[in-house]
């Protein structure tokens, strides 16, 4: 039997063994004094997400006044391949999942996410905020070409859920929590029977059915402790403890 997510690309699978970048260790402690002052100089209704190193965030945004951001299969993967282009080397990609009209990625900021440049005017703006924003735009661009529209595809302010361990009393369970959470999107909508039958998602990545290289897994172990040998079975678990609220 051959499952949909055998579909899905190269863009996704390893093809070099060799590589290490997905296999380094938790980035060490960094001063976050600086930070901190400056997350406190961004005004609460800003539509700039504001990043802080080594803290993990739930990112999601989905289509405007709910409707589809993805109409056929080759909309997922060029909006896989701008992740890869425009997000990949500027953070941490932990987990995603792209549905008809919405999509979910959990990253891990660090210190190039969080590098200001000027964009917009010359207004300062942090690198992975403007690498989110030109991603949103350029794919809206090539869905307005493709189904001859205007206008904006995706809600006004892109959403960054912080998921920082160390301001949650459950700590390392609540990143393993939300990235369950973003995988049984599918599942829980009735767009699959199985969460591995989804191919748009890193679902397949982490149990082992593709042999993907978007997400650092090994950055997530590292956080989170996880053993994967609980991955699939505990995937299909209620996540007790925790509302949407938590989660995003």
């Amino acid at each position: 039997m051959v499952h949909i997510w055998e579909s899905v690309p190269s863009l996704l699978t390893d093809t070099s063994h060799g590589s290490d970048r997905g296999k380094r260790s938790a980035p060490a402690n960094t001063p976050r004094k600086w930070y901190r002052m400056r997350k406190r100089s961004v005004p609460a209704n800003s539509n700039f997400m504001f990043f802080t190193p080594d803290n993990q965030y739930h990112i999601y945004n989905r289509g405007n006044n709910r409707i589809p951001i993805f109409y056929k299969d080759d909309n997922y993967l060029f909006f896989l391949e701008k992740i890869q282009t425009q997000l990949k080397p500027y953070c941490d990609i932990l987990c995603w999942c792209l549905m008809p009209n919405h999509f979910h990625l959990i990253i891990n900021a660090n210190e190039i996410s969080c590098k200001e440049r000027s964009a917009f005017g010359g207004k300062p703006i942090q690198e992975l905020t403007y690498r989110i924003s030109i991603l949103l735009s350029s794919y809206t661009q090539a869905i307005n070409k493709q189904n001859n529209t205007t206008g904006s595809l995706f809600q006004q302010k892109t959403k960054a859920k912080n998921l920082d361990t160390k301001t949650h009393y459950r700590q390392s369970s609540y990143l393993i929590n939300a990235i369950h959470y973003v995988h049984q999107n599918p599942w829980k909508a009735g767009l699959v029977k199985k969460i591995e039958e989804w191919p748009y998602s890193s679902f397949p990545d982490y149990g082992g059915f593709r042999d993907g290289t978007l997400c650092n897994k090994h950055l997530m172990l590292a956080l989170t402790g996880y053993d994967l040998n609980n991955f699939n079975s505990d995937s299909y678990n209620v996540i007790e403890g925790y509302s949407d609220k938590d989660l995003l």
